[in-house]
């Protein structure tokens, strides 16, 4: 993906759609977003005013949005909305997954990524997951979860097998049954 030089653009320019945001509770940060964005488009510089209109209550003036390259179509350096310059950083090591949107004074809010293709209601769970207050799920997870994308396989918890505890055992381990006391005593 390339970047192209200054691009004008504005909240209107989107037409009368709805944007599609979730964000978690204003509080203390949890996980590794702060809520879900689903973008209609790959194209940053058109997405980009509705969302940081709706934005500018949380972070003020946008002033930087951080992406991924290669999630994203050609894309300006800089987009000018409503007046003020944004700055559009996009790194070829960033999570596909998440944009940083960053306000004059530093305050960021960092979104999951729905893919604009994903179908509706896996869509939908994914970006509603992504804004639940103590979500601390990984956007791959999430994406994932919701059924928006394989991504990453989901941990399964092992369990240990009776093999696994002979040769614990034999290592210098014990397996110990221990018999608590009742809540009577």
């Amino acid at each position: 993906m390339t970047s192209g030089p200054h691009v004008h653009a504005s909240p209107a320019s989107v037409g009368q759609r709805q944007l599609r945001l979730r964000l978690k509770p204003q509080g203390p940060t949890t996980g590794y977003v702060d809520g879900g964005w689903w973008p209609r488009s790959r194209d940053l510089a058109t997405e980009l005013p509705a969302l940081a209109a709706v934005l500018a209550v949380r972070l003020g003036v946008v002033h930087r949005v951080v992406f991924a390259m290669a999630a994203w179509g050609t894309t300006p350096r800089r987009v000018e909305i409503d007046g003020w310059r944004v700055r559009l950083e996009g790194f070829h090591f960033q999570d596909k997954d998440v944009v940083h949107v960053i306000g004059l004074d530093g305050r960021r809010v960092s979104l999951l990524v729905v893919p604009p293709e994903a179908g509706d209601t896996a869509g939908h769970d994914a970006m509603m997951a992504a804004g639940q207050r103590d979500n601390a799920d990984s956007p791959a997870t999430i994406l994932a979860v919701s059924g928006v994308s394989a991504g990453e396989p989901i941990p399964v918890p092992r369990m240990a097998s009776d093999g696994a505890e002979e040769r614990w055992e034999v290592d210098g381990g014990r397996v110990h049954e221990h018999e608590w006391p009742s809540a009577r005593s």
